[in-house]
């Protein structure tokens, strides 16, 4: 019997471990990527000494990595390491508050009853229910498909409903925080996980209030050669199981016949195929790659999740309250929400990211240098013209940095580049620069969320940021998982 052949459109995280789990099942896979680098935003460049990674920069869960190479016996020490930090966080916050978030739960709740003033019970009781959400709820939801029946048996079902609480479908992830914290600084510290997917916490549903769990009762890790690590260990994983990577070979249409999908068009050339993956925002795949406008208008029915500016500083001292993470937190969160949801514009006061990966590792900058990762979260592109607003928005940031920090930034910024909504768009192909496809702002947004299954065309799967169960790193390499176990 001849071997099936698969084909995946798009190298981003969710492909690439697509690929490989495939290529264990027993196919023959290629995986065809527009741009001359493969991991999608999870890349990386070099600049004037310093290194930066381009997209995400939190890393939870390894144990999605793990089971990679489980799956396909190899060693993961032979391809990857990775530490476990001890500290998730540090915050600043607009009335001066510091807090140095520890990477346990323990001492993360001592801290926050010492900064915050919090009631020592009432946090434990916050993070056991994310716990307890996750271990129910979110298992059932993040490593399944919610469309096949399977997934509800051997009691699943029964657990996420005895699990599910009225306030989870009722309030927002804000008013939930705020029943809980008395501290405003509490509440933004938890509200501020809302963005971990791109949403308004005071529109998303407080079922998202198990996101810490994460990074709070689990921890965050440190993957050494920074983010790109992960990407260059798993690419060299599925070269190893028999994977091949097509680089600057852009799919220009999916091959379809009555339905039933048979491969894809690459310049002139068509590669057939007993199935297709596309790792390809859905919107770009249905109106690009299908031209099937009706299903690309439905899936603008839901909305879009924020997008990112990024500035890249490399910075030619060093920090030493700064940590691997900070966030320098605005004086109004939801008027800045208000402007990136509803208004589609920046407010006056926004708040920064600062990852420094040269905190973990020094050979990430140059001598008593550091690498500035600085991120805001903007709306999803429409018409802006982000390069004629970037130095508006560059003073922004510096403006917050200053205040927060007692400094003047501006002088120790030696080299700098940009990403901007609109890069996000023709970059990676994440239609209006939405970082996670579709947004959670609404109580049954999970649950309209593009399958991974087409249920229009037969033989064509959708992994990645813009389909079930959602974006960043641990989602992408879930939906791999569920579509891995559909072709296995």
């Amino acid at each position: 019997m001849a071997q099936q052949q698969a084909v995946i459109i798009g190298s981003g995280i969710a492909g690439i471990a697509t690929s490989i789990r495939l290529a264990t099942a027993g196919f023959s896979v290629s995986v065809y990527e527009k741009n001359d680098y493969l991991g999608g935003k999870l890349s990386a460049f070099q600049q004037d000494g310093f290194h930066f990674d381009v997209g995400p920069s939190l890393f939870t869960q390894p144990e999605y990595i793990e089971e990679l190479f489980t799956l396909t016996y190899k060693n993961i020490k032979d391809y990857f390491s990775f530490t476990k930090s001890k500290s998730s966080c540090m915050y600043f916050f607009n009335d001066g508050t510091q807090l140095l978030a520890p990477a346990n739960k323990t001492d993360f709740v001592k801290t926050v009853v010492d900064v915050l003033h919090e009631d020592e019970n009432k946090i434990n009781d916050y993070l056991d229910h994310a716990a307890n959400a996750f271990e129910n709820i979110g298992t059932l939801f993040t490593q399944r498909s919610l469309h096949q029946v399977n997934s509800y048996k051997n009691g699943r079902l029964v657990k996420a409903l005895k699990a599910t609480k009225l306030a989870y479908l009722t309030k927002s992830m804000h008013a939930y925080n705020r029943s809980f914290f008395k501290n405003k600084n509490t509440i933004q510290l938890f509200d501020r996980f809302a963005t971990y997917n791109g949403s308004n916490p005071y529109k998303a549903p407080a079922m998202l209030t198990m996101i810490p769990h994460f990074e709070v009762n689990v921890g965050t890790y440190y993957p050494f050669g920074g983010m790109i690590a992960i990407t260059n260990a798993l690419v060299q994983l599925a070269k190893d199981v028999g994977v091949t990577f097509h680089t600057n070979a852009s799919v220009d249409k999916i091959i379809t016949q009555q339905n039933n999908t048979i491969g894809i068009q690459v310049a002139d050339t068509i590669i057939e195929a007993d199935v297709v993956v596309s790792n390809m925002d859905v919107y770009f795949t249905y109106k690009k790659l299908l031209h099937h406008d009706a299903l690309a208008q439905n899936i603008l029915k839901q909305e879009r999740s924020s997008s990112a500016f990024i500035f890249y500083w490399g910075i030619n001292t060093t920090f030493p309250q700064l940590h691997l993470h900070n966030i320098f937190f605005s004086n109004d969160y939801q008027k800045e929400f208000d402007h990136i949801f509803q208004l589609g514009t920046l407010a006056d006061d926004v708040t920064v990211y600062i990852n420094i990966t040269s905190k973990m590792e020094a050979s990430q900058a140059p001598p008593n240098c550091e690498n500035w990762f600085v991120m805001i979260n903007a709306p999803a592109h429409t018409n802006q013209d982000w390069t004629a607003q970037s130095e508006k928005i560059k003073a922004l940031v510096i403006k917050k940095i200053n205040q927060l920090l007692q400094i003047d930034i501006q002088p120790h910024i030696v080299c700098e580049n940009i990403l901007t909504p609109k890069d996000i768009e023709s970059k990676t192909s994440s239609y209006m620069g939405s970082l996670y496809g579709t947004s959670s702002n609404g109580k049954f947004a999970a649950f309209v969320r593009q399958q991974n299954k087409s249920q229009h065309y037969e033989n064509l799967y959708f992994v990645g940021g813009s389909v079930h169960p959602g974006g960043g790193i641990p989602l992408c390499l879930g939906s791999a998982k569920i579509v891995g176990g559909m072709l296995s």
